[in-house]
């Protein structure tokens, strides 16, 4: 690993001992036989003797770097999922840049990064703090971003600090309980949760008071509960953290968005009490809609993109267009249709 460029994991995996993998390195103890070799700006951790491999590293060590940095030269721009692998900034991340490159509409692989926090205001503070200018830099965005910068939730952080691209997914709210749950239908859980709103929670993917919130306390107040500050809210940073708290019982039930959670309907380990939407979802239908169910709610997640402001026009204008190609793309329309998305149609983005 290499902590000057911040690559702490080790790198190497074969011919040189057993390696100390995947494992952050101040995170860990030091047993009294790794030895520890830096050569060429790269420290490497192993579990035989130093003495018996320190030629094979400095031969090596060189090929190494540039091997290392040619790999990852492949990746000339970068899209930031403001929360962890497995919800929907992720999943706006990896589809939208994947058929970027697989269609044409850019010349290069796009890197994703994950870095969660705030409710996506670690992102964004990163990007108009420490990347205003970069040109080959794209976010994930949501409606959950704009929910919290109408809250000035993002540390006094404005919306016009960023440039938008466009929407190009609308994505619909649903509310997720564990196979095993006793809740067979959106109102046996509301009114449970009215009953004894202490020992219930809610797990979402974004932050308390955020839009996975707001779908909960809308649900609640169509039922004539109004005392939210006793509706409890656990929030974590992506769908697939809010499911796992489901899953694992520790909540009573997840709120947040169908591309999120479709792996765990395919799998079973959850069932769909309700869509927000004001019909059945294409491709998922046999989850009902929470009108159907009484409750007249409609909460659909916008998915889009950012990029930093201070950005260059050319490059507003070439991802701009990167991501028109993505949207009339036979690939996105075939990735929405097995996410539960649809398209953006903004008479259908009311709360």
């Amino acid at each position: 690993f290499q902590a000057e460029d911040g690559i702490r994991d080790c790198l190497l995996s074969r011919g040189l001992g057993d390696v100390y993998k995947r494992q952050p390195f101040w995170r860990i103890d030091k047993p009294k036989n790794i030895q520890i070799i830096q050569e060429g700006g790269w420290h490497f951790a192993y579990l035989q003797s130093a003495e018996n491999i320190s030629k094979k590293i400095k031969s090596f060590a060189a090929g190494l770097s540039v091997s290392f940095f040619a790999a990852t030269s492949l990746f000339s721009a970068e899209c930031i999922a403001p929360a962890n692998p497995g919800g929907g900034w992720d999943f706006t991340c990896r589809t939208i840049t994947k058929i970027m490159y697989d269609i044409g509409a850019y010349d290069s692989p796009i890197q994703v990064t994950n870095m969660a926090g705030g409710g996506g205001g670690l992102a964004y503070g990163h990007v108009v703090n420490e990347r205003n200018t970069d040109d080959d830099l794209i976010v994930a965005a949501s409606s959950a971003t704009a929910t919290r910068l109408a809250q000035n939730a993002y540390s006094g952080m404005t919306y016009d600090q960023v440039r938008f691209l466009g929407a190009i997914g609308a994505d619909p709210g649903v509310i997720v309980v564990a196979a095993d749950s006793p809740y067979k239908n959106l109102n046996d859980l509301l009114d449970a949760v009215i009953s004894d709103p202490a020992n219930h929670a809610f797990a979402g993917g974004s932050a308390a008071g955020g839009f996975d919130h707001l779908k909960v306390l809308m649900a609640l107040g169509k039922k004539g509960f109004t005392d939210i500050a006793k509706v409890k809210y656990i929030g974590v940073d992506g769908d697939a953290d809010a499911i796992t708290q489901t899953v694992g019982g520790f909540t009573s039930a997840m709120t947040g968005d169908i591309s999120g959670v479709v792996g765990f309907i395919k799998s079973g380990d959850v069932r769909v009490l309700a869509s927000f939407t004001d019909e059945r979802i294409p491709g998922f239908e046999d989850i009902p809609t929470a009108k159907e169910q009484g409750i007249d709610v409609v909460a659909v997640n916008w998915r889009g993109l950012y990029t930093p402001k201070g950005a260059s026009d050319a490059s507003y204008k070439k991802w701009t267009e990167a991501l028109r190609k993505v949207g009339d793309s036979a690939e996105w329309k075939k990735a929405m249709e097995a996410n539960g998305l649809a398209p953006v149609s903004y008479t259908h983005l009311r709360a």
